[in-house]
């Protein structure tokens, strides 16, 4: 399938969140008939309507939870992404049916509703955390992909693509640790790190959303697609800030968080040994095993053995010069950079 939005209707679950106003303006930038946001967030809905001013943009009040307003908002649509979630870790670690109820009865009400309304294609959006997870975050991730490829493996010749995208860290987006460390560096605070040597993957808002639209042309039912993407210790993104705002870098050692991990996984082993190589991105596809596992029992995948997952801590690594130059990519820290620079002006 070839993903070309141009005169089709996008349903964006989630958003009004950073990911989601990102895909919004992308595909509006693509002449894209129609794109329908849904979100339980009536004043983020406002907010972004008079933002963007564009007629095109309809905006659904409603919740993933619920299946009737996902039924709905995605009627007569085309393409399905599925951004609408729980992400923060301490929060699902404090809540976690709270986070059974979105992250995975939500993306069942989703996926659900779309292949009843006929969608061509759904896309959902999966975390490193969901590897090997160790959080409630995850978990709930991790069994969204799940039912996801339960979805394809029953409906083998059904009308609707279901398939998935996982990344790590997105810089910027709403929540993550970069803006955090800005704010707190502009009120003459020092970073709070959990632990400096936690390593974390990095990619901007443009890379995942080229992640979605290479998902929505080139999946298969039940694909997973993941981004090669490179990582950094926390501690060296914290002193790449302090650098770029000229302060002292120093780091103020609170310790780890409710359910994190030293290191992140984006794909294991197991998945490796089959995942099929596209340059930048890895896909995942589907085991299309029955229940009948007989002729598996004295057969492996020698692969496996000696294969390794791709974490964080393997993964290419970026140094703090790295760090600043990937960071002055993104628009916020250049207008943050150029606003300090302003305000220190004679």
């Amino acid at each position: 399938m070839t993903f070309l939005p141009a005169g089709r209707r996008v349903l964006i679950t989630g958003g009004t969140g950073s990911f989601g106003q990102t895909m919004v303006r992308r595909l509006l930038d693509r002449n894209v008939g129609e794109v329908r946001v849904l979100s339980r967030d009536e004043a983020k809905q406002d907010l972004m309507r008079h933002r963007l001013g564009d007629d095109r943009v309809r905006y659904h009040v409603g919740d993933v939870r619920d299946y009737d307003s996902v039924l709905r908002a995605s009627r007569d649509v085309d393409f399905v992404f599925h951004a609408a979630a729980l992400k923060q870790v301490p929060s699902c670690e404090f809540f976690p049916l709270e986070a059974v109820r979105t992250n995975v009865l939500g993306s069942a009400n989703v996926i659900e509703a779309a292949e009843r309304n006929g969608v061509a294609s759904v896309v959902v959006l999966s975390t490193d955390k969901a590897v090997q997870p160790v959080n409630a975050m995850g978990l709930t991730k991790a069994l969204m992909e799940k039912v996801a490829q339960a979805h394809a493996r029953h409906n083998r010749s059904g009308r609707t693509i279901v398939s998935g995208v996982r990344y790590g860290n997105v810089l910027y987006s709403r929540g993550s640790v970069v803006p955090l460390f800005v704010d707190q560096i502009k009120a003459g605070r020092a970073p709070t790190v959990t632990n400096p040597g936690m390593t974390r993957f990095l990619m901007s808002l443009t890379e995942s959303v080229e992640l979605v639209e290479h998902a929505f042309a080139h999946a298969r039912p039940g694909d997973i697609f993941i981004r090669k993407a490179a990582a950094c210790t926390i501690g060296d993104l914290a002193l790449a800030l302090c650098q770029l705002f000229d302060v002292p870098a120093k780091l103020d050692l609170i310790g780890m968080r409710h359910g994190e991990k030293l290191d992140e996984t984006l794909a294991s082993r197991e998945e490796l040994a089959k995942a099929d190589d596209f340059g930048d991105f890895f896909r995942v596809p589907i085991d299309a095993r029955d229940l009948n596992y007989a002729s598996y029992v004295t057969e492996g995948d020698p692969a496996i053995a000696v294969g390794q997952d791709f974490h964080s801590a393997n993964a290419p690594r970026l140094d703090v010069p790295e760090i600043m130059e990937l960071l002055r990519t993104l628009p916020e820290i250049r207008a943050e950079l150029a606003a300090r620079e302003l305000a220190l002006a004679p």
